[in-house]
């Protein structure tokens, strides 16, 4: 009764998100396979490029899990998965080195990055929200309730788009740096840009969803004026 044409797209853009998935994971454990010429572990990287970068302040912790590494802005901290934090290969230093490249956006006030910060509060509150809105919207045939669902859920589609430029900027800052201060060869960069674009890409196809899904409700609110 509520399918609409655009939940073909929605699909689609599903199977490529689980794609990705799948290729960033096998993407990580290819090249987790490599080991890297400086024989540096992702801890040594990330801490080499903190302290270039005048982060010397700033610590590092390993974490349980894969692919579980991530910066912390609130606590100043970067959190490493154990196989990034102790392994010596190209897949270690990538994702080490990418966030790392947060850490730096956040000291220099990357402006999309400020923008990404300010938005999470609100948007950590209408994500949850707006499901709930479009659904009764729906069911209930209330246009008001639909309209304010949109609008809310328009909040988190905008974070997500924000996230992309964050996402490659902290990757281009990862490889720049990697070949500057010599952590890589320039026949290792290949290794990096496919871990680190495998893992973009994953963040494209996410926002790609949300996208396609806005822009069904918005069909639907106007099929209902």
């Amino acid at each position: 009764m509520f399918f609409h044409p655009m939940d073909f797209l929605i699909i689609i853009a599903f199977g490529i998100s689980m794609w990705a998935q799948f290729r960033v994971k096998g993407t990580f454990k290819r090249w987790a396979q490599v080991a890297n010429s400086s024989g540096m572990t992702g801890y040594d990287a990330a801490r080499r490029m903190l302290d270039a970068n005048g982060l010397s302040d700033v610590p590092i912790e390993p974490v349980k899990g894969m692919l579980t590494d991530h910066y912390d802005p609130i606590h100043r901290v970067v959190r490493l998965s154990e196989p990034v934090y102790y392994e010596r290969s190209i897949s270690a230093l990538s994702v080490a080195c990418h966030e790392v490249g947060h850490a730096i956006q956040h000291k220099v006030h990357y402006p999309m990055l400020v923008m990404r910060h300010r938005m999470f509060p609100l948007v950590n509150i209408t994500s949850g929200v707006a499901p709930f809105l479009l659904l009764a919207g729906i069911f209930f045939a209330a246009t008001n309730l639909l309209l304010l669902g949109i609008i809310f859920f328009s909040a988190a589609v905008a974070f997500q788009l924000v996230t992309l430029p964050v996402e490659f900027n902290a990757s281009n800052r990862a490889r720049a740096e990697m070949v500057a201060e010599g952590f890589i060869t320039n026949d290792e960069e290949k290794g990096v840009a496919k871990v680190l674009n495998a893992a973009a890409l994953t963040y494209v196809a996410a926002a790609l969803i949300s996208l396609l899904e806005l822009l069904k409700f918005i069909m639907i609110f106007n099929n209902r004026e």
